[in-house]
């Protein structure tokens, strides 16, 4: 089974796109539709797609061990079946954050933006998965995959507020907000 992952944005898929949106630096071109499929690194996108971003499931870089364990043990799976809404948000952060050593990124990362606490506050109501596009080639080094039911969408607006409000963010130079619904 693959870890990679494509993203592609066009007329054709199981979620429909409400809104997509730049936050911070270029946006993409409009799309009607997202799917989202195991993919190779040779594996093109259909010729009528507006774009196409790839990403591998990986292990969770900054994470301790208790941490982790106690994000396994409240974390929900994806595709539930209430979860009907969805929103992929590709990130890029800057060279400043590339240049800082692992240890500075988890302090910043964790300690001075809780980004792992703040997540937790919103599970299990908020499923996540990461994927790492960074190392190839991608025009984003992340591609954060979040679904909730529509009665959990203040619940979303809430924790992308307070991870955007928070000291990590200051290194994001390219983000955008995909919604969607599930067709």
């Amino acid at each position: 089974m693959s870890n990679r992952f494509a993203f592609i944005g066009g007329d054709t898929g199981n979620w429909r796109v409400t809104s997509l949106s730049p936050i911070r630096g270029g946006g993409l071109a409009p799309a009607r539709r997202l799917s989202i499929e195991p993919a190779d690194a040779g594996t093109a996108a259909p010729a009528s797609s507006a774009w196409r971003l790839d990403g591998l499931m990986s292990n969770i870089r900054y994470a301790t061990r208790g941490e982790l364990t106690r994000l396994r043990s409240v974390q929900e799976g994806l595709g539930r079946p209430a979860a009907t809404c969805a929103a992929l948000i590709p990130i890029k952060k800057s060279a400043a954050w590339w240049e800082l050593a692992q240890d500075e990124r988890r302090r910043i990362f964790e300690e001075d933006s809780r980004h792992t606490a703040i997540g937790l506050d919103y599970l299990p109501a908020v499923s996540r998965q990461l994927y790492h596009s960074r190392d190839l080639g991608e025009p984003f080094d992340f591609l954060t995959w979040f679904e909730f039911a529509p009665e959990h969408a203040e619940a979303f607006e809430a924790l992308v507020a307070r991870l955007r409000a928070s000291r990590e963010w200051t290194f994001v130079e390219r983000e955008i907000d995909i919604r969607l619904e599930r067709a």
